[in-house]
């Protein structure tokens, strides 16, 4: 009996053992591969260095070209804002830096600035609600900070959501198809942004047409558009038979 016992013990310990061992080793592989992992993103990002270097120019000068290689970088963790203010070894500024010119950050809350601009001047025009389109035509015309630059849609959607740090008010909506800068912070809420896509599709609106297509009461249509009106977010025209009621971001859009 007591042999028996033993044995049982034994076996009992020797899978403990066997247990063990699969932990360990299974704790090597796994510190293996990271290790391999992260030998692979350091040749990656290193490479990345070089071809940053050799193309600077044309990174800072063609903006489709600079959107697809910020794109390259996220996707292996190369964050161009919020890598920017790194400084290197021995005080040498990130290589962002050299790729740039200078700090990725003057490039981005530059071009923001200008995007706060064009938001503020066309405020009175669209009750602060600008297509990113007519945003990014604004830009390349302007002629005041920095005078004109050659940007793409995703630069300016990377310097928009460059100020949010900042509590700025700041976003990007999507109305309808389109994506739009909002730099009052009031929300749209659903109904406004029905009334919005509705005049992006039709060209305008009426309360009759609101209340024949979307089966509202005259209240409520009469409701949103006042709303709107008093946001500024569209426009009146009276001389129609029934008042005709556009949106000034809608149709100042170069691709509207």
């Amino acid at each position: 009996m007591s042999a028996r016992r033993g044995v049982g013990l034994s076996a009992f310990q020797n899978r403990s053992s066997l247990t063990s061992s699969y932990a360990t080793h299974g704790a090597a592989l796994r510190s293996s591969h990271l290790s391999s992992l992260q030998t692979q993103l350091s040749v990656f990002q290193s490479l990345l260095h070089a071809f940053a270097l050799q193309h600077s120019e044309t990174i800072k000068q063609n903006p489709s070209f600079r959107a697809e290689f910020a794109r390259m970088c996220n996707a292996i963790g190369v964050n161009p804002l919020a890598g920017s203010n790194v400084k290197g070894k021995k005080g040498r500024v990130s290589w962002w830096a050299q790729v740039l010119g200078g700090d990725v950050n003057d490039f981005y809350f530059g071009l923001a600035a200008r995007v706060v601009e064009v938001c503020r001047e066309s405020r009175g025009e669209n009750g602060g609600l600008i297509g990113l389109e007519e945003c990014r035509e604004r830009v390349r015309k302007g002629e005041k900070i920095g005078g004109g630059m050659e940007v793409s849609d995703d630069d300016i959607l990377r310097a928009v959501k460059s100020l949010k740090p900042l509590g700025s008010g700041f976003s990007i909506v999507t109305v309808g198809t389109k994506q739009m800068i909002r730099s009052i912070p009031k929300e749209l809420n659903t109904d406004q942004a029905t009334v919005l896509e509705a005049i992006q599709v039709l060209g305008f609106v009426t309360v009759s047409m609101l209340e024949d297509n979307l089966n509202w009461e005259y209240a409520r249509a009469e409701t949103v558009i006042q709303d709107l009106l008093a946001d500024s977010l569209v426009w009146v025209d009276t001389k129609a038979s029934e008042k005709e009621y556009w949106s000034p971001a809608i149709l100042n859009d170069p691709d509207g």
